[in-house]
């Protein structure tokens, strides 16, 4: 059975288009990665800084213009949950970029595969 030359182009181009897409979603998604992983970092880096303070120490958090004077726990549990948070986020960015390389792949698998068939 044989796929007018038209239909073969237009079918090339939609595999190719996908492919690109997916290679670009996966840039975005390392990037993201990596960003969440500097802001864990960042985290760890202050949460450490503050154990290291005597409890009675005055810490203040940024409020738009102002500075508010937080207790240290209050701040260590804000730091938690944000490190837990970007933590979680990673994981999804993980699974979003095994999606989009699997996707890469297999578009580009089909590629190849149309044009050995269409040589043949």
């Amino acid at each position: 059975m044989s796929v007018p030359p038209e239909a073969l182009q237009k079918l090339l181009q939609e595999i190719e288009t996908r492919a690109i897409a997916s290679q670009q979603q996966i840039g975005i998604t390392k990037a993201q990665q990596t960003a969440k992983q500097r802001e864990i970092r960042m985290l760890q880096l202050t949460s450490k800084e503050l154990s290291e303070l005597p409890s009675e120490t005055n810490v203040y958090e940024g409020v738009g213009k102002m500075f508010v004077n937080v207790p240290i726990n209050t701040i260590n549990k804000r730091l938690t949950r944000e490190s837990s948070e970007a933590t979680a986020e990673i994981a999804n960015l993980e699974k979003k970029l095994q999606y989009h390389e699997t996707t890469f792949k297999k578009s580009r698998e089909n590629f190849e595969q149309i044009l050995k068939s269409g040589r043949a």
